[in-house]
């Protein structure tokens, strides 16, 4: 009987680092961020079983639609299925957010939900147990595109704004880009074109009015030395962002002396998990997701 009483008792930590392991997120769904025309903007926090004091911003891709006949699911429950998981489970907290789209909203409005999103997230920084002077992005495809706009632009906080909210910075210490659309002037496909005047409202043209506004939506104009460093992944077989598109922002970015790095899916397609399937040649793009913010938020 002592003897399987002393068995017993050395499995005890066994089972407690079983059950760590296991431990479920805890979700808090429509957290109200902001509002805007009457209706609410929410967001889900995603919050590990052991936090590392560290959050990271999501948004997934959604062809800046925000149309029930894009998908069934907002957009903040889209992708973070299999984006969200391997952050949580390195201590991230993280923050999966909705945005107003086509065909009702336009640009700017979706990169104005976004930067107040960032705001609101620092702002609560203190509730949700992070560090409000290192908050992380990880957004895809029109997702991407929307994460790296805010980091470019970089907005500070509004002073003299009766909001607490406003007055936080809509800044990113670090962002990770899956398939992002770095420039909306040179779209792929007939539908990638499609989804994209329809969030512009407008074609491209010659027009200087149309040439200010397509620059201003493509993160790849606005990159500076404020830039953050910034990983890429992307699928050199996908025909919705070109490659082309991840290629062409490393190589401003290495110019303006920001660290960057892109990870090349080889085959990948677009999509959130590159077309799936088994792949034992293809990078483990979460863990270097994971590894990237632990260096630049977490300086590991």
């Amino acid at each position: 009987m002592r003897r399987i009483l002393s068995c017993l008792l050395a499995l005890l930590p066994l089972c407690a680092a079983a059950a760590e392991k296991t431990a479920p997120v805890r979700i808090e769904r429509n957290v109200i961020y902001g509002m805007y025309s009457g209706a609410a903007l929410l967001l889900d926090v995603y919050q590990p079983a052991k936090p590392n004091g560290f959050g990271v911003v999501f948004l997934a891709g959604s062809g800046f639609q925000a149309s029930p006949d894009y998908g069934a699911k907002p957009i903040k429950e889209t992708q973070i299925e299999l984006w969200g998981p391997p952050l949580t489970a390195a201590g991230y907290t993280v923050f999966s957010i909705n945005h107003h789209g086509a065909p009702r909203f336009h640009f700017p409005d979706a990169i104005e939900d976004v930067q107040r999103a960032i705001r609101f997230v620092r702002a609560r920084s203190q509730d949700y147990g992070i560090d409000a002077a290192h908050l992380g992005g990880l957004g895809g495809s029109s997702g991407g595109n929307l994460m790296a706009l805010a980091a470019m632009r970089a907005a500070p906080g509004l002073a003299n704004d009766p909001d607490p909210v406003n007055r936080a910075a809509a800044t990113l210490q670090t962002i990770v880009l899956r398939a992002a659309v770095t420039d909306l002037r040179v779209p792929a496909s007939a539908q990638s074109a499609a989804f994209i005047v329809s969030y512009m409202e407008t074609p491209p043209g010659d027009s200087p009015q149309s040439k200010a506004l397509y620059d201003a939506a493509s993160p790849v104009t606005l990159i500076g030395a404020h830039a953050p460093p910034t990983l890429l992944i992307h699928g050199d077989a996908d025909k919705v962002v070109p490659f082309e598109q991840s290629v062409a922002m490393q190589t401003a970015l290495s110019a303006a002396g920001v660290p960057t790095r892109l990870v090349t899916v080889p085959g990948g397609e677009h999509g959130a998990d590159f077309g799936g399937g088994t792949h034992p040649e293809w990078p483990n793009y979460y863990a270097e997701t994971v590894a990237w913010f632990d260096k630049y938020l977490r300086g590991k």
